[in-house]
């Protein structure tokens, strides 16, 4: 089971490894074009309405309340009621998320008024957020689509694919702000609206780069919602709660970006890009364990395998910590290389470097929270448990709430980064907290080990990373690219050969396992893997 889950967990992290990269071009050529100015900080709210809805809509309550009754009816009845409940919840999707896109398109300006009420102290920011908003409100009926297709694949144990479609909407916005956002600004219109077009583009490509894969599988859409199916209600009750149930982080981010348009221009685009670069390892170790997890929780809930179940989410811990502990320490060590290296280029000046890289900092902890959540509220969904994560989010909302504006007043931008980190954390020990009293234990001793080593061993990694990028300064100095990359990567590799160093001695059995796993996938891809589609 385990070794089933770290090589489903292997194969997402190579696709997402994929998408991530591009994101990172994508952040760079936008960061190039539009730096942190006033048309940055209006797509970014613009992109966050209709991304708050998704996020807690389609792809949080989608996953959590879709793929276990789905699952469930794969494992119980076959692909053809499992594919019939599939069409269903894509009709009702459909139908809901057309509303809500129609809704959100009539009430863009006072959407875009009570989000960010302050950019009217700047002349048009105001007026151009609410003109991005209608233009890309409709990606949250695209990307509904999109993962509720990734979720019928995941279960049929198809996991690349499903993980390389975000690559499509990174490919799709380096494009427009390249392509369209140029032609656009031949013909007065302002550049960055190619970007949001970019934005629908992308939400296309997922949907067609899935599609395919998922005919070939036997799925044939069917137009019909019968309201009286159980699988399909059962899908309707859980997403309502579980709409609520994986809103912490989203909420957390919509009170952050509302206090950080009161900060001045460019705090909004600083937490954006400082946010992105942190969740970057949760989408490559975080997602990718949650997301291979999600099929064999829901199975062995299914069979009432309470061992079987606790182990999958102890394992998932673990690997979690082995991956991101590591990637928490890196990214503090290293924020200042790392935003500068990616980001500082055109219109992103070493001002904003060293703004967002302080951000940075203070969103890093937050990994450890962020990815602990995606294993733990879907674990609750799959026991049938829709109440547990409701409470739990309502109480991380409100210590975010709390912590934010006490710690903007303090810290100003940063301080909101920070409170949202702390707010992670506490969602996830709550929830982590609750759900091993549910299982009789979580293996907290074997897990309070792994951790403890695997801090002693990344505090390690640390230093030495720090130590040679700062050694660097005085034989490649500079600020041009090539001097900084040759400064981070070998900051990098250096702390890739403390770490496995440490690890080795320390005999973390998780770093191990990951090793292992890993280039067992780069000498026998197709034996590792099996079907890569």
């Amino acid at each position: 089971m385990t070794t089933r889950l770290a090589r489903s967990a292997g194969l997402i992290g190579i696709a997402t490894i994929a998408s991530r990269i591009l994101g990172l071009v994508r952040d760079r050529v936008l960061a190039h074009f539009f730096g942190a100015g006033d048309a940055m900080d209006a797509y970014n709210v613009a992109a966050r309405i209709p991304n708050l809805v998704r996020d807690l809509f389609a792809e949080g309550a989608m996953s959590a309340a879709f793929v276990p009754t789905f699952t469930r009816e794969l494992t119980a009845r076959g692909k053809e009621h499992a594919f019939r409940l599939g069409s269903q919840t894509l009709n009702a999707l459909l139908i809901v998320t057309g509303i809500i896109v129609v809704l959100g398109i009539v009430f863009a300006w006072p959407l875009s008024t009570f989000y960010a009420g302050s950019f009217e102290e700047v002349p048009g920011k105001l007026a151009l957020t609410a003109s991005l908003t209608r233009i890309m409100f409709p990606f949250l009926t695209l990307v509904a689509v999109a993962v509720a297709m990734m979720g019928m694949l995941n279960a049929l144990g198809r996991f690349f694919l499903p993980a390389l479609s975000p690559a499509m909407f990174n490919v799709a916005i380096i494009f427009s702000a390249l392509v369209i956002s140029p032609l656009a600004a031949r013909f007065g219109i302002p550049p960055i609206y190619g970007v949001a077009i970019g934005m629908l583009l992308g939400g296309v490509g997922q949907i067609a780069l899935q599609w395919p894969v998922l005919r070939a599988e036997g799925f044939r859409h069917r137009w019909r919602l019968d309201l009286r199916d159980p699988a399909l209600r059962e899908v309707l009750v859980l997403m309502g709660p579980g709409t609520i149930g994986i809103a912490a982080t989203q909420i957390n981010l919509l009170v952050n970006t509302m206090l950080a348009t009161g900060q001045g221009t460019g705090a909004v685009s600083w937490l954006n890009y400082a946010f992105r670069l942190m969740y970057l390892p949760i989408g490559l170790f975080g997602v990718s364990i949650a997301t291979a997890a999600l099929p064999d929780m829901s199975r062995h809930a299914a069979t009432k395998s309470v061992d079987d179940f606790r182990q999958t989410i102890s394992f998932g811990l673990r690997m979690m910590l082995m991956l991101n502990v590591p990637a928490c320490v890196g990214l503090i060590v290293l924020a200042t290389p790392i935003v500068g290296l990616i980001l500082e280029s055109g219109a992103f000046t070493q001002t904003d470097t060293i703004a967002t890289a302080g951000a940075l900092v203070y969103y890093a902890p937050g990994l450890l929270g962020y990815s602990a959540v995606k294993i733990a509220t879907p674990a609750f969904y799959a026991l049938r448990d829709a109440r547990t994560p409701v409470l739990v989010s309502v109480l991380a909302i409100v210590s975010n709430l709390v912590l934010n504006v006490s710690l903007v007043q303090m810290l100003g931008y940063l301080g909101l980064a920070l409170g949202t980190a702390l707010a992670a954390l506490v969602n996830a020990g709550v929830l982590l907290a609750l759900l091993s009293r549910r299982l009789g234990g979580l293996d907290e001793r074997r897990l309070a080990t792994a951790f403890a080593k695997i801090t002693l061993a990344s505090t390690v990694m640390g230093l030495a990373a720090w130590g040679v990028e700062y050694a660097l300064w005085t034989i490649v100095p500079g600020t041009r690219w090539v001097p900084r990359g040759i400064r981070v990567v070998s900051a990098i590799v250096m702390a890739i050969v403390v770490l496995a160093g440490a690890a080795r001695i320390l005999r973390i059995y998780e770093f191990e396992e990951a090793f292992r796993r890993g280039l067992q996938r780069l000498t026998r891809p197709r034996a590792a893997t099996g079907r890569t589609a």
